[in-house]
């Protein structure tokens, strides 16, 4: 599960770069000493928990806030200390933060009047606006006759007509229902694309952050933990917290066997698993090492196996079945996806046995 080392960057390819950016508030860091480059066009997500630092550091590229510490630039231009208004960001917010007494055609030209673009110039992009993200007919509705999903999108087209050098996202599909949401999810990424504009999505949903983006930020206290793209961050974290974070995880107790290279042999009574050698090297054969598993990446048979197991609780979830099942060997419940017929040899109360897959796991050293 090794990555290749990622592809140096050409510096005019960068569209937003922190340089060890700092930014505190009172004796709380929020931010410590970030760096993060993101390429011209792309699709970067800032995820982590609540009080992570990921807003801080949206609001920071917006110029809401000032950094404490580091340097900030857009398009290679150093931005550290220049106004919101000179930045050329589109920001899109959590509210969405439409003007209530303006029609839609109103909210949506606003930027470009406040820039002073010709009238006739205004007209044209508004149209093409309200074309692009399926508005037509709804020019001169209010907000408040307007469904969610439609307000979604006039707050998406009056922060991409001003032509943004970056277009900033602040966790804009929070207040959709989920069917709604997932719908918006792709309209978005499909506009994105189409239009090539630079974007920074902050997020705690990590099922969103994998659908959307180019590459993810993952961040924790104040901190960037990894940076990768979805298949890399949930196939290879850095560390137990990405590990954790991403997705859905077993944790199962082995020990080290050995490291050749870049690859580690763990155990697990008589199974071997082939993990990244990264995070276990100083360690001594024999150690106790914690095995990062999805649930896909394990197997359920009636009778013995790697891990001993009473199964706890079935969930039916249409194409599958989840197993939970508790057991010693484990740090906390095992998570087993099986087909729905397969859920059938492993009863409730019942003992099984499980394998993980020979490789695609992490381990790290056990805490």
């Amino acid at each position: 599960m090794s990555t290749m080392p990622a592809e140096p960057v050409r510096p005019e390819a960068i569209a937003v770069r922190l340089d060890g950016v700092t930014k505190r508030f009172g004796d709380t860091v929020a931010l410590k000493d970030a760096s993060l480059k993101v390429r011209r066009g792309e699709f970067m997500t800032l995820l982590g928990p609540s009080g992570c630092g990921k807003t801080t550091l949206l609001n920071l590229v917006a110029g809401f806030l000032a950094a404490d510490a580091g340097e900030l630039f857009i398009e290679g231009a150093l931005v550290t200390d220049v106004a919101t208004s000179e930045r050329d960001i589109g920001m899109i917010f959590q509210n969405y933060a439409l003007f209530p007494h303006m029609t839609v055609a109103a909210n949506i030209a606003y930027g470009l009047k406040t820039r002073r673009v010709a009238r006739g110039e205004i007209e044209r992009r508004v149209r093409e606006v309200l074309a692009l993200m399926k508005l037509n007919g709804l020019e001169e509705r209010k907000p408040r006759q307007l469904s969610g999903g439609q307000q979604q999108r006039v707050a998406l087209a009056r922060a991409l007509v001003i032509r943004p050098k970056v277009l900033l996202m602040d966790e804009p599909f929070s207040a959709l229902d989920k069917n709604l949401r997932a719908s918006m999810q792709v309209e978005v990424k499909e506009i994105q694309r189409r239009l090539g504009v630079t974007t920074i999505f902050v997020t705690h949903d990590q099922s969103e952050a994998l659908s959307l983006s180019d590459r993810i930020a993952v961040m924790s206290d104040g901190e960037i933990h990894q940076i990768g793209s979805p298949q890399e961050i949930y196939r290879a974290p850095r560390n137990r917290f990405v590990a954790s974070f991403i997705g859905e995880v077993s944790v199962l107790r082995a020990k080290l066997e050995r490291i050749e290279g870049d690859v580690a042999t763990v155990s697990l009574g008589d199974s071997r698993v082939s993990v990244p050698a990264e995070p276990l090297r100083g360690l001594n054969a024999g150690t106790p090492v914690d095995l990062f598993t999805r649930p896909e990446q394990l197997r359920i048979v009636a009778g013995d196996g790697a891990v001993t197991a009473t199964v706890a609780a079935h969930v039916y979830q249409g194409g599958h079945v989840d197993v939970y099942a508790d057991s010693p060997d484990a740090a906390g419940r095992i998570l087993v996806r099986v087909p729905g017929d397969a859920a059938l040899d492993a009863p409730v109360g019942g003992k099984v046995g499980i394998f993980p897959a020979a490789s695609g796991a992490v381990a790290f050293p056990t805490e």
